[in-house]
């Protein structure tokens, strides 16, 4: 049966516990006190009885029943889910039917005390008992997320039930919310609900929040209901406090919470109206100590988060209480100091905007944005980098005031330098936003705005002197005189003082008129003549004492007040008669004329204050210019495309200067990531390929003008890349048939255009033709007729233009093995060789800077497009050389009668005209390097055309004939394993290599041959400097002195003594570039007969001339990163050139380095012999050079085992280095190391390597810096204390060294001064040198005793090394004329080592 509802009031009372078992043992005879946990099988039971009892007495049947729930929550891991859910379900309807009931009975007038203990008591065991179910539930449900596979089954399960607890909750805390907006206050004796009760409620929602889910849109109702919740706490029952420290707790452990309690304080400020919870957050976040704030990452994460999105969502209230903050910029943590800063950021874009703000808010805004700027140069670069990046939205926004753009671009231009890459790239996207953004222009040429500036400043001036011209005569009479007075009372006092002087010299007036003695005082001030002005007032008040101002009384003491008086009442009684005398009836007209100027001269300093701004930013971004072009070409793949954008933008804006960038990007096209060739292809995309014009026509004729304006004075590697990018475009149809048709029409001339743009018109059309050759090849006939017409003699360059758009059309046919592949090829006959033949040849007589370039150009078209090139070539070799001939006969030389030959040529140079030879000399060269290309490609490739045609044509007749194969069965299974193992192609292939190797060796310059009639006459120019000295003669002989080289090793071989000899002692740069570039191409063909001379390819890169240092270093780069030379410990050459002074060299030496460090350890490898090297006293660099190296070349150690490696190498270098300085470089070396645990060991074990040498300073401090630079990267005590313990053995071996040299040194030690005296000599003297020296022979063949010194070096080699001979150049005056005349090296000075490139040095064989 079932109990009536208790009326009583019980006899104990119900706490709340700090934890479920202090409910198991009481506190006190008064509190209540669970009696027993039931076991779990009575569970079932005892529940339905409770729910039965509830239908009865309602939300009071908990008070017999507790126990019940009490015990389910205890055995909550083992009882099954029904039962739980069960119980959920049943509490969930006693709460909501307790707060059902408690709405009545607080609307009761009277609440008996038995009654109100009763609900009392029975709310707080409800709430406890749900909240502690909804703890359980959201504990098991984050245990389950965790799981994985466990939990989706549970999941299920529960979900096919019909209950889901992520869905449930939303209704349990919309119903503790009901519950809490009663006014509960009424149930307790004092009115005042206990603390713990709210905190019971308010646990369960913070639980919730801590589910890292909840933040998922599908949770957003559960969200909202806890935020709701909350808030009423908040708002009715005092709950501010509380919450503000689990808020902040909860911020430090958690990091997905920031956003759902920002979304919370939004909620309660707008429909609760709790602004005061914002201060109180961040007052609190704000007293956090720095230094926890430092060393706890994951609460700044928390709070960081907090404070951005608050202040994008409450800026105003943040606004109010940011002052609580402002410390944290100061401490350590740089998360605190980017979310305090991106705050300020949100304020200003949202609050402090406008021009409307008061004078206090402009005030904040100014110090909010000082503040900004400051930390632009912060110590984290997160921080520099965040900055750069809110001004940047600031300047999009336009929320950034016109005085303060100067100084921010300033700030942006000056990061462009900074080590970080994130920082350069965001100082980059600030400039592009400035540009952007800008309030000035949208052209922002400084030029144009330089002669703007000018003229308005002029029309400045003549407003502000007129300005004073009209102003004057209405200046106040009262003014004027005050402005006199001082100087008219001094020149009263001086004259009063020498009064006696003045009477005698003063005689009578001679005039009786008091009124022209007014007149002439008048006008005596007005020229401030105040001397004549106080005597003529003098006399006057001598003579006329009766008449005024002259008369009143007057005592002998302030006789100079009385004159002053005088001369104010004349001046201002003047002034003012004057100024009535001279008004007139249009008073007001002139008013207005005095009134209007003042506004026009406002309007003008203001327009003149815009330009200048105007023209100072300008100038800041054309400053930025040349340090963002040099960022296209860092490391960073994001640096560079930002970069190209930057310039893309300042394009558009019309800066002049823009144009070097865009060509600077141009060699990017080539770059291997992906994202880099894309962004110079859109950048030149949206600068040209989108022209404005109304017509298509008008479009064409503007991309035509803007791509020809690249072309004007553009390098050859410039055209080359530009044509990569029209070509792309070509193939992608991104270029109109209209263009096309322009371009054409300005090169045949029906459009009437200057010399130029015809010449970057057939340049065009060439680059187009590498993407669609047609274009080209279907006007073939055009180009003949007008580009290689009559008057091809006055335009070379325009005719070797058109030689290279033709050219693409044979450059689209790749040789290759499949059989319909044929190579285009246009018969003799055709006009095109028929006119470059009579071009060449007409021409060859004649003065022109650009007749060899074309023929180069020409002589390469022959073989590439005619059938039978040799045959043309030769026709125009021998009539060239006829014309020599003829030449020389014509000049009166005594030519015996003969076949036509080179070789009478080279009998008779002396008198021969030296254009004539170096046209025969350089046409020669390039017809026989030509023929070399043609056999190794266009012959080589028909060779195996044809092999593979007729193996073809075999395999089809073997197949035919039956008897064959059944006849030859083991030839047959032969052949098949040869054809398997690919040993047949492959042996076809070496005989037809053999065949063009044979005609090449043999055959090309044999004597019947007709090239080889032009050996005798290089070699003898060559062999003969000082007779041949003119510059081009000698440029052309070398340049074909190579080009012979490339083609017969034999030959290459006999004439490598004389190449080198040139290359290191020729006067003419030209020459020594020349044979660089040669030697670079000899080195790939034959690298075993450049091999010994590699030392001799190192010395160009200390060459004097610029442009030969330039060529060496690109042609180094190139050998060394293909691997065609060895890489040796002369490679210190490439890295003296980093302090090279010219800027280009440094970014060559730069890049191969960057290359370099991409294969495998290569720089790692390297390094020792490199600091062995350039810290040698003899040949190396001075000290602080030699720091700017390393610190280039450490930077690409990276790897932690390398540094160990290099760690242990550097200390061990100490035993072997002879001099300071080397003590010096080494110490220095490993200060740039990052040096780690491991590393430090090292160098401990490694101890008594260097321990002697501690006692110099520079060394000493060298090891303290890099114990300083540990200790800030590690944090781990046993570093710390392992650090420490090397600083002890640091300080007592440079204490006791300093002591040492202050006692007198033992006997031994003064025999071992003794015995190294030189070794100071040399510092001093290596000291002394401010520039780089050459290395002599010696120093080229073995290292210094400062490399580790290889094993069985003997001594005789020693000794021949010793004796070669330093390399003297022929402009020396030493050289004799029989050195001149004969230039080659001697038997000792020729390498003697003929090691093959792929085969092991003997130095690796003995070992």
């Amino acid at each position: 049966m079932a109990d009536a509802p208790p009326t009583a009031a019980p006899s104990w009372e119900f706490s709340l516990p700090l934890s479920p078992a202090d409910l198991l043992r009481g506190a006190g005879p008064s509190q209540y006190v669970v009696q027993e946990v039931l076991p779990p099988k009575q569970l079932p039971g005892q529940l339905a009885a409770f729910r039965t009892v509830f239908r009865t007495q309602g939300a009071l049947a908990i008070l017999q029943h507790f126990d019940t729930v009490y015990s389910i929550l205890h055995h909550f891991r083992t009882v099954d889910a029904a039962l739980k859910e069960d119980a959920l379900e049943l509490m969930m309807k006693v709460v909501a039917s307790h707060s059902s009931a408690l709405t009545a009975i607080m609307n009761s007038a009277d609440l008996a005390s038995s009654l109100r203990a009763l609900h009392h008591n029975a709310l707080k065991m409800n709430c406890y008992l749900l909240a502690r179910l909804v703890e359980a539930f959201e504990t098991e449900c984050g245990k389950s997320n965790l799981v994985g596979l466990d939990s989706k089954k549970k999941g299920k399960k529960s979900q096919a039930k019909g209950f889901l607890w992520e869905d449930e909750r939303q209704h349990v805390v919309q119903l503790l919310t009901q519950l809490l907006q009663l006014d509960l206050h009424r149930l307790w004796n004092n009115f005042a609900v206990e603390e713990e009760f709210i905190s019971l409620v308010t646990g369960c929602c913070y639980r919730i929040l801590e589910n890292p889910t909840i933040g998922h849109q599908r949770h957003r109702p559960t969200r909202d209901a806890v935020i709701h919740l909350l808030g009423v706490v908040l708002l009715r029952y005092g709950h501010m406090l509380s919450a503000t420290l689990k808020v902040v707790q909860m911020l430090q452990h958690f990091e997905h919470v920031a956003p759902v309690f920002v979304e919370a304080v939004s909620v309660w400020i707008k429909e609760y109206g709790m602004k005061s919870i914002v201060g109180e957050l961040l007052r609190e976040i704000g007293q956090t100590c720095p230094q926890e704030l430092s060393r706890d990452t994951s609460g700044v994460k928390g709070y960081a988060a907090f404070l951005v999105e608050l202040a994008g969502q409450a800026p105003a209230i943040v606004l109010a209480n940011i002052s609580v903050l402002l410390h944290h910029l100061d401490g350590e943590s740089y998360g605190m100091r980017n979310a305090i800063l991106t705050a300020m950021a949100e304020v200003l874009l949202q609050v402090l905007n406008g021009e409307q703000l008061e004078e206090a808010s402009k005030n904040t805004r100014d110090q909010f944005l000082d503040t900004l700027q400051a930390h632009t140069c912060d110590v984290s670069s997160f921080v520099r980098s965040r900055v750069l990046q809110l001004f940047t939205r600031i300047v999009q926004q336009k929320a950034l005031p016109l005085t303060q753009f100067q100084s921010v671009a300033c700030l942006a231009v000056g990061r462009l330098q900074d080590k970080s890459v994130n920082v350069v790239k965001n100082a980059i996207q600030l400039l592009a936003a400035f540009l952007s953004n800008n309030p000035f222009s949208c052209k922002l040429s400084c030029t144009d705005l330089t002669e703007l500036l000018k003229k308005e400043k002029q029309k400045l001036q003549e407003m502000k002197s007129k300005g004073r011209t009209k102003t004057a005569a209405v200046i106040p009479p009262e003014e004027e005189w005050e402005a006199m007075q001082p100087e008219l009372q001094a020149t009263l006092k001086s004259c009063l003082c020498s009064r006696k002087q003045e009477e005698e010299e003063v005689g009578e007036l001679e005039t009786e008129n008091p009124e022209r003695l007014f007149e002439s005082i008048i006008q005596l001030l007005r020229k401030s003549n105040y001397k004549g002005a106080i005597h003529l007032t003098q006399q006057g008040m001598r003579q006329f004492q009766a008449v005024e101002p002259f008369s009143g009384p007057r005592t002998k003491g302030d006789e100079e007040d009385f004159i002053l008086s005088v001369l104010r009442t004349l001046y201002i009684g003047s002034q003012a008669e004057g100024g009535v005398q001279e008004s007139t009836d249009g008073e007001e007209e002139q008013a207005q004329e005095v009134e209007q100027p003042p506004e026009e001269l406002i309007k003008q300093e203001m327009l003149v204050q815009y330009l200048q701004d105007a023209y100072n930013f300008s100038a800041k971004i054309t400053e930025a210019l040349s340090l963002v072009s040099r960022l296209m070409y860092e490391s960073s793949v994001s640096v560079m495309q930002e970069a190209i954008e930057f310039f893309v933008i300042v394009s558009q804006f019309g800066v002049p200067q823009a144009v070097l960038g865009i060509r600077r990007m141009l060699p990017l096209v080539w770059s291997k990531e992906p994202g880099i060739r894309d962004a110079v292809l859109d950048a030149y995309r949206t600068l040209y390929l989108n022209p404005s014009g109304d017509s298509e026509r008008a479009r064409a004729q503007h991309l035509v003008k803007s791509l020809s304006l690249l072309l004007v004075d553009a390098s050859l590697g410039t055209t080359q890349c530009l044509g990569e990018i029209i070509s792309e475009f070509v193939q992608k149809d991104e270029i109109k048939p209209a263009v096309v048709q322009l371009l054409w029409e300005q090169f045949t001339e029906k459009l009437q255009c200057s010399a130029l743009e015809r010449h970057a018109a057939i340049m065009l059309l060439g680059m187009m033709a590498r993407g669609k050759p047609e274009i080209v090849g279907s006007n073939l006939d055009v180009l003949v007729a007008v580009g290689l017409d009559e008057r091809v003699h006055e335009d070379y360059r325009l005719a070797r233009e058109v030689c290279n758009a033709i050219s693409k059309i044979a450059s689209s046919q790749k040789p290759g093995l499949e059989k319909r592949s044929h190579s285009f090829r246009l018969p003799q006959s055709h006009q095109l060789f028929e006119r470059l033949r009579e071009v060449i040849i007409v021409g060859f007589a004649r003065s022109s800077a650009y007749w060899i370039p074309f023929t180069e150009t020409a002589i390469a078209l022959i073989y590439q497009l005619a059938e039978g090139p040799d045959e043309i070539c030769a026709q125009i070799l021998q009539c060239c050389s006829q014309q020599a001939l003829e030449k020389l006969e014509s000049e009166g030389t005594e030519a015996e009668p003969g076949p036509s030959s080179p070789n009478k040529v080279a009998d008779d140079l002396s008198t021969i005209d030296t254009m004539v030879l170096t046209h025969l000399i350089s046409l020669a060269g390039d017809v026989a390097l030509q023929q070399l290309v043609h056999l190794e490609l266009s012959v080589s490739s028909e060779l195996r055309k044809r092999r593979v045609l007729g193996e073809e044509r075999e395999a089809k007749e073997k197949a035919a004939s039956k008897t064959k194969v059944q006849n030859g069965k083991s030839t047959g299974n032969d052949t098949t394993m040869e054809e398997d193992l690919g040993l047949v192609g492959a042996s076809a292939d070496d005989t037809e290599a053999e065949l063009i190797r044979t005609i090449t060796e043999a055959e090309l310059l044999d004597g019947k041959q007709l090239l080889s009639t032009f050996i005798p006459l290089v070699l003898k120019i060559c062999n003969n400097p000082g007779l041949y000295s003119d510059p081009a003669l000698s440029a052309a002989a070398t340049l074909a002195l190579g080009k012979f080289c490339m083609i017969s090793s034999e030959f290459c071989d006999s004439q490598l003594r004389l190449f080198f000899t040139m290359m290191e002692k020729s006067a003419l740069p030209s020459v020594r570039a020349n044979l660089m570039i040669a030697a670079g191409d000899l080195a790939i063909r034959f690298p075993n007969l450049v091999e010994p001379w590699t030392p001799h390819l190192y010395a160009r890169l200390r060459d004097p001339c610029r442009s030969v240092r330039q060529t060496a270093a690109l042609v180094m780069t190139h050998l060394i990163l293909k691997d065609m030379v060895k890489v040796k410990g002369q490679v210190s050459e490439m890295a003296a050139l980093l302090i090279d002074p010219e800027e280009d060299i440094v970014g060559l030496a730069r890049n191969f380095f960057a290359e370099l460090s991409g294969k495998d350890n290569a720089v790692y490898n390297l390094l020792p012999d490199i600091i062995s090297r350039l810290s040698d006293p003899d040949s190396g660099i001075e000290e602080q050079p030699f720091r700017i190296v390393m610190r280039q070349l450490f930077s690409y150690i990276t790897k932690e085992k390398q540094t160990e490696s290099l760690v242990e190498k550097l200390c061990q270098r100490f035993r072997t280095a002879r001099t300071e300085r080397q003590h010096h470089d080494l110490a220095y070396c490993l200060t740039l190391l990052p040096l780690t645990e491991r590393g430090l060991r090292k160098m401990q074990d490694n101890f008594d390597c260097f321990a002697d040498k501690l006692q110099d300073a520079a060394v000493y401090n060298c090891f303290l810096t890099v114990l300083s630079r540990l200790r800030r990267m590690t944090t781990k005590p046993e570093m710390k204390a392992l650090a420490e313990e090397f600083e002890q053995k640091l300080r007592t071996c440079h204490n006791r060294g300093l002591d040492s040299l202050t006692e007198d040194p033992p006997r031994e030690s003064i025999d071992h001064k003794v015995r190294n005296t030189p070794a100071p000599r040399t510092t001093k003297k290596a000291a002394a040198s401010s520039r780089r020296r050459p290395l002599h022979a010696a120093n080229r063949e073995a290292d210094s005793s400062f490399t580790t010194p290889e094993p069985r070096v003997s001594k005789p080699r020693r000794k021949t090394s010793r004796l070669k001979v330093s390399v003297v150049f022929s402009s020396d005056e030493e050289n004799t004329p029989e050195e001149e005349l004969s230039a080659e090296l001697t038997d000792a000075e020729t390498p003697s080592k003929t090691t093959p490139i792929l085969r092991a040095s003997s130095r690796r064989a003995r070992r």
